[in-house]
């Protein structure tokens, strides 16, 4: 077993027996809050020791703390928001809450005045504050399921911070699997959540083949490659993009999800991913209410963004509003519009107007967007007419946590030079596992290597 998985079982393990009667995916809120906050504390903690370069001490935490007791400390806070995009006061780094917790002089309100002055420094760099604001709100540290009383909610929150505490984040090499970690968790929490697990992760094995299928003709030509998840969940879609591309610098991650606990879960996950919050842009909001993301010209003329790579996997058959003001609008208007009851094609298309003219779109649907008539049939039938369907991948059922249906996966481009689709009937490539299905490298490979081939193969590809 490798050292990430160890680590996580472990973690798991224990945070299991923390939680006592807490739901899993309440807890882990705490968990992989209190992760995060270590990881910004310790990452301002390396940025100190090359700032504080006259130092003498060897306590980067008590050197900091003398720097900003004097009289131009505010200046230094602002300084290191400046260049971090946030900045944590030396009495609530992560050594100091540690320290406290330790010699037992920990208050009550401590943690909450550790999470509201968090968000009073943002206030010293005004460019990152909407990449940080409100990114713990989801630790509520008044919760009654902690505890019945402050100091029984104090005493929990303490047991967790030994947890993250304890946690080591480098391997045997010295490399940083913190990432790895808290991937790891995350898909604990979602497959022990059940149903509700769709909503904020798509399986890895699932994800590693979107992000192929949607990278493979990428071709980066000097350009910054950009990337696109407009229903991104905890970000490890887009992760998993990341992992694919690896070799390009400078990716642009541009996301959008409507639960704000899944989004805020997915802001510190691309960090603690090593992506820069400028270089990330995610924001808390319906795909299919408010277009977005688009930039405004000089002549203040609004334009859509338009991305190299789109990839999602929208929640499936999902109802919205497809009023008479939807037909104006361009993402709609020369497809129709998606039925009341089901927004697959509504998404589908949101994608597709954000696709660059030599970008690849990859999106997970629900099999019957392939054969439903009415409403739906008119907007498969102008995506072949407008010859930008690639090719559809019939996938395995019981991949996902959160429903055991069959799925198609569709390939979308917008300049294709050929005039055909490729079919592959992937269903029957997978292995059977006790909750779920897993698809396996080899299944991946295959679906891939037939892609890039383009070539009928007998019971399994058709041009």
């Amino acid at each position: 077993m490798d050292k990430a998985r160890e680590i996580t079982n472990k973690i798991w393990d224990m945070a299991n027996r923390l939680r006592g009667n807490m739901d899993a995916s309440e807890y882990r809120n705490y968990i992989l809050g209190f992760m995060f906050y270590r990881y910004l504390s310790e990452n301002q903690e390396q940025y100190l020791k090359k700032l504080l370069t006259d130092t003498k001490s060897e306590d980067i935490n008590e050197e900091y703390r003398k720097a900003a007791s004097e009289k131009d400390g505010n200046d230094l806070l602002a300084y290191i928001a400046s260049v971090n995009g946030y900045v944590i006061g030396p009495e609530y780094t992560w050594k100091s809450i540690v320290n406290e917790v330790n010699n037992s002089t920990i208050k009550p309100d401590t943690f909450q005045r550790m999470l509201d002055s968090f968000d009073t420094n943002l206030k010293l760099n005004t460019n990152s504050k909407s990449d940080f604001s409100n990114i713990f709100a989801d630790m509520n540290l008044n919760n009654s399921r902690l505890g019945g009383t402050t100091t029984a909610r104090a005493k929990a929150l303490t047991e967790i911070v030994n947890l993250v505490d304890q946690i080591e984040y480098k391997d045997e090499n010295g490399k940083d699997i913190l990432g790895r970690i808290y991937e790891y968790l995350i898909k604990e929490f979602a497959s022990n959540s059940g149903k509700k697990a769709g909503e904020f992760y798509t399986p890895h094995e699932v994800s590693k083949l979107l992000a192929k299928l949607a990278t493979v003709s990428f071709d980066q030509n000097g350009i910054k490659p950009s990337v696109y998840d407009f229903t991104c969940g905890s970000g490890s879609l887009l992760l998993t993009v990341k992992d694919e591309i690896k070799n390009y610098k400078r990716i642009l991650y541009y996301g959008q999800e409507l639960n704000t606990t899944t989004y805020n879960l997915a802001r510190m996950n691309l960090m603690m991913h090593n992506v820069p919050y400028n270089r990330m842009k995610l924001r808390n909001a319906d795909t299919l209410e408010e277009d977005w993301p688009s930039e405004t010209d000089a002549q203040g003329i609004e334009h859509p963004l338009n991305f190299d790579v789109v990839v999602a996997n929208p929640p499936y058959s999902q109802r919205w509003d497809n009023n008479d003001r939807k037909l104006k609008d361009p993402r709609f208007k020369d497809y129709g519009l998606a039925p009341k009851t089901k927004a697959d094609y509504a998404f589908l298309l949101h994608g597709l107007y954000h696709l660059d003219q030599n970008g690849t779109m990859a999106i997970v649907l629900p099999h019957g967007v392939l054969f439903r008539g009415a409403k739906e049939g008119k907007i498969r039938e102008a995506l072949l007419k407008k010859n930008q369907i690639d090719a559809i991948i019939g996938m395995p059922a019981g991949l996902f946590y959160s429903t055991g249906i069959p799925t198609v996966i569709l390939v979308l481009k917008k300049n294709k030079t050929n005039k055909d689709v490729l079919f592959i009937d992937a269903s029957k490539g997978f292995e059977k596992g006790k909750n779920q299905n897993i698809l396996r490298d080899e299944d991946i490979d295959k679906i891939i290597n037939t892609y890039k081939e383009r070539k009928d193969v007998e019971r399994y590809a058709h041009v």
